[in-house]
């Protein structure tokens, strides 16, 4: 079994997916560009302050080719642009936390700021909440493809989920005299 023959066909879902894609390439390409105008050295772990976070140009490179990326599946689109969406946000929250740890380090190579890693969080949810998006739900429309997929066929009445088992009645439980509540006694022994 591939996991492409578990995806389901493209919906009308994936113009969420696409969208979504191109809008978050879009801003990290213009972050990465902007770290390019100002000409910074690739490893300075004190680079200039672009958007209110620290860059350098190897952040701008990386930038630009995870922009390029979500650009390039939300222009395929369908299942690609969902699971290039998942993936991507992954790795921004990943990085998040990697670069937590790594504040004020030698590790810190990308010069994160606070901003930076706030922004990585924020991103990375942000992109994989548009690569979930109707694939990920307790409610999913019975129209939705991968509601059709767990279910076995369409809800339009062409296959019908199958039919739900009877369930057996539970044992009646042999009743039992209720008690009269106690008294107690108080504190200085009168009830």
């Amino acid at each position: 079994m591939k996991l492409r023959d578990e995806l389901p066909v493209d919906h009308r879902l994936a113009t969420v997916y696409r969208y979504g894609a191109v809008l978050c390439g879009v801003a990290l390409i213009v972050f990465g560009c902007l770290g390019f105008a100002d000409a910074l050295s690739p490893f300075s772990t004190s680079g200039d302050t672009i958007a209110g976070m620290t860059t350098n140009v190897t952040l701008s490179v990386i930038s630009t080719v995870v922009g390029l990326v979500l650009i390039a599946g939300g222009l395929i689109g369908g299942n690609v642009a969902s699971t290039v969406n998942m993936t991507v946000g992954v790795l921004f929250v990943l990085s998040g936390f990697y670069h937590v740890f790594v504040l004020d380090r030698s590790g810190n190579f990308l010069d994160f700021g606070m901003t930076n890693v706030l922004f990585s969080f924020v991103m990375g949810l942000v992109i994989m909440t548009f690569g979930m998006y109707g694939r990920v739900s307790g409610g999913l429309p019975h129209d939705n493809p991968y509601w059709r997929r767990r279910h076995g066929g369409t809800a339009g009445g062409a296959t019908a989920p199958g039919p739900v088992p009877a369930v057996a009645p539970a044992p009646a439980v042999a009743a039992t005299p209720a008690r009269p509540p106690r008294r107690g006694i108080g504190r200085h022994g009168r009830p």
